[in-house]
């Protein structure tokens, strides 16, 4: 593909919430149910696009989403785990189990799992990456409302690059000096020196496509349908 940072200008525009803050990890070969268990997240409802999602997470913010503390746990699931990591529900001495989860929303596009988190931060962690690329791929990018950035490329428990999309030329990975990795940087818009101050989120959107082949246009976002999990704070 031959995606580049102007073609993600919408995503900011669009979603003014998503453009201060969001993480966006792509899994290969696994369906949402898979990649939300590899969160340990604990299951919610569906919703219908990118807006549903940051509608959902901002009533859940709020502790008003609709949903009871008791119905974020599957009992059934919970017998069949280890005792050690049962998904017991909240009791009397646990009311704010609900505070200490983080909500994600989960959708499937061409072969890949693409996991959206408001906000969030868990597939930029590399203590989760490993667990999320557990025998295949993942791809993520995140970035925080004090422009704090990370890309990660994630092969099993391998990283083969990492970088904040504000510091290009700052990489680590196996991968990270790799004689073609500047020319694809470079094609997706980033800037490889110090001013790289402009696009630097919207050449990560680019970078990612590249990497995965997928294409999360606007229109394509808003048809999709998104599974909710709630996963746990580290």
């Amino acid at each position: 593909m031959t995606a580049h940072a102007t073609d993600f200008t919408w995503f900011a525009e669009r979603h003014p919430v998503l453009g201060e803050a969001y993480c966006l990890t792509y899994v290969q070969g696994i369906g949402a149910d898979e990649l939300l268990r590899r969160f340990d997240a604990a299951p919610g409802g569906e919703v219908t696009g990118l807006e549903a999602v940051v509608a959902a997470w901002e009533t859940f913010d709020d502790g008003e989403d609709g949903t009871d503390d008791e119905d974020l746990f599957d009992d059934d699931e919970a017998e069949d785990e280890d005792d050690d990591e049962a998904a017991e529900g909240p009791s009397d001495d646990d009311d704010d189990e609900n505070a200490d989860r983080l909500f994600v929303a989960v959708t499937e596009l061409d072969g890949w799992a693409l996991a959206v988190e408001p906000y969030g931060y868990l597939g930029s962690l590399w203590d989760i990456l490993p667990r999320l690329a557990d025998g295949t791929r993942a791809v993520s990018h995140f970035r925080n409302v004090n422009a704090v950035d990370a890309f990660n490329w994630w092969e099993g428990p391998t990283c083969r690059l990492h970088f904040e999309p504000l510091f290009p030329d700052q990489r680590h990975g196996t991968d990270a000096d790799a004689s073609g990795i500047p020319d694809l940087l470079t094609a997706c818009g980033f800037r490889l020196d110090d001013k790289n101050t402009e696009l630097n989120t919207e050449s990560a959107f680019a970078l990612a496509e590249r990497l995965t082949d997928v294409r999360i246009g606007a229109g394509r976002l808003e048809a999709a349908t998104f599974r909710i999990g709630y996963a746990p704070r580290p």
